[in-house]
């Protein structure tokens, strides 16, 4: 076969999968095409690996062979050992491994460069997308893992701040960025190998500390973030090493990426700038002797399970709002039955998303399409909000600042002027909640103490079971 030949038949294949990547992102966007555009990436990813491994001539496979055994076995574990309550992590663990693997393809093809196993064409070109490919990648695996210890709760989930750390993280980006210029225009091997082990840790810490003010509640933004500099990593690396798909794919997962960031920090009515630098979370507000304008003031008002069914068999418009309470406690599958009984019962029942609710993004569209909720059930904030003073009950289901009346009322609340679903506008809210501590973010929900608001406490699952059970009660009856 001639070169020409070859080359022609392998680009027609990385167009291929690039296609394949596109439709598949594409049919991502709907739930009854999902699946079938996950798949459909999936082969696209296999064809462009497989070319890969053809093009590049390798003369030993014993080392990629073991590698994609041993990747696969894990991949499999992970996707029948990992639950859905840690999904989350799971994400921002990926994306960090994204972003070391791009760190490591750089690293690697300046070794081989500098070895003198090839000259570059264009040196400065060469050189300079090394330097992203490890500055992105870098940032992307140490900011991943911290975000992961934040949502697997191994570290606070607040946010961290200390004197001055706007001023060192900058000073970390002028160095970052100094390192970078000196690597790329020196044609010393030994200046650059200096300049090239300086950037690469100081990308590292920089990943850490750019992470390290953002809170829990901020945590999809986060994640949505570090997903689209994974993606730009990779389409770094595809420059380093002359690989069209991987241009094409990181480009994709990059532009994706910027775009979620960009609806969600929009559905929180706060900048990028804010959720990044704001250090929101960091410490509960101070409290006063006297409540500030807007300030809901009452007390906890507790509902028992028989009584919560009480409510429910009398309404005739339920609208269910779900948040991570309801992923830590595995209850979407008593919940989507809770939703059918309400129907029998000659109810219409609402899912109400908040576009920030949990701790990724879609985390709650995940859990109840897993639990075979209908899609035509589930109900955007902008559309559900102009019905809830016609809902005769909400349930709230661990969500806490998305219904957090403060938004709209309390001008002191670190988080006023952000949408809300408003609950607080039913007749009857139901809240579930494990105890009266405050939820991830730090914040006092103050939709509790409305005069409306019940709190059903106990582990979601269990409360929704206990309701579940009333409604058997009467069907059997």
């Amino acid at each position: 076969m001639s070169n020409e030949l070859r080359e022609i038949l392998i680009n027609s294949a990385y167009i291929l999968a690039s296609i394949l990547f596109v439709l598949g992102l594409k049919m991502l966007g709907r739930q009854a095409t999902a699946r079938r555009g996950n798949m459909l990436s999936s082969v696209g990813m296999l064809i462009a690996v497989v070319v890969t491994l053809l093009d590049r001539q390798v003369i030993d496979y014993t080392w990629l062979l073991g590698g994609l055994v041993g990747g696969a076995l894990i991949g499999l574990a992970c996707a029948r050992l990992i639950k859905m309550t840690s999904m989350p992590e799971m994400v921002a663990l990926l994306n960090g491994f994204g972003g070391l693997a791009s760190l490591l393809v750089g690293g690697a093809e300046y070794f081989r460069i500098s070895g003198g196993t090839v000259v570059p064409d264009h040196p400065a070109f060469t050189s300079s997308v090394i330097y992203l490919t490890i500055l992105i990648g870098g940032i992307t695996f140490t900011g991943s893992i911290y975000a992961f210890c934040k949502l697997a709760e191994w570290l606070s989930g607040r946010s961290i701040l200390f004197t001055g750390q706007h001023l060192v993280n900058g000073l970390l980006v002028v160095l970052t960025v100094l390192s970078g210029v000196v690597f790329v225009v020196s044609g010393d091997p030994e200046i650059q190998l200096m300049a090239l082990g300086a950037f690469t840790l100081l990308a590292l810490i920089l990943g850490w500390t750019l992470v390290m003010p953002i809170g829990g509640g901020d945590m999809p933004v986060v994640i949505s973030m570090l997903n689209s500099l994974s993606g730009l990593a990779a389409c770094a690396a595809g420059f380093v090493i002359g690989n069209n798909v991987l241009v094409v794919a990181g480009c994709l997962v990059g532009t994706s990426g910027v775009i979620l960031t960009t609806i969600m920090c929009k559905a929180m009515n706060r900048s990028l700038g804010n959720v990044l630098f704001s250090g929101f979370g960091a410490a509960p507000p101070p409290s006063s002797g006297e409540a500030s304008e807007g300030v809901i003031q009452g007390e906890l008002k507790p509902i028992s399970a028989e009584d919560s069914f009480a409510v429910l068999e009398a309404a005739r418009q339920v609208v269910i709002v779900p948040g991570y309470g309801m992923a830590v406690s595995q209850a979407q599958h008593v919940v989507r039955e809770l939703g059918e009984m309400l129907e029998e019962n000659g109810a219409e029942v609402r899912f109400a998303i908040h576009p920030v609710a949990g701790r990724m993004p879609g985390h709650m569209n995940v859990l109840l399409a897993e639990a075979n909720v209908p899609y035509e059930q589930l109900v955007e904030m902008d559309a559900v909000n102009p019905l809830m003073s016609s809902m005769d009950v909400a349930i709230v289901i661990g969500a806490n600042d998305v219904v957090n009346p403060a938004a709209s009322r309390d001008k002191s609340s670190p988080i006023y002027g952000m949408p809300i679903i408003n609950a607080h506008e039913a007749r009857t809210v139901i809240c579930l909640k494990r105890g009266k501590g405050t939820g991830f973010s730090g914040l006092e929900n103050q939709l509790f103490m409305m005069p409306n608001t019940r709190m059903l406490y106990g582990d979601a699952k269990g409360s929704l079971q206990g309701v579940v059970s009333e409604f058997k009660s009467l069907a059997d009856g």
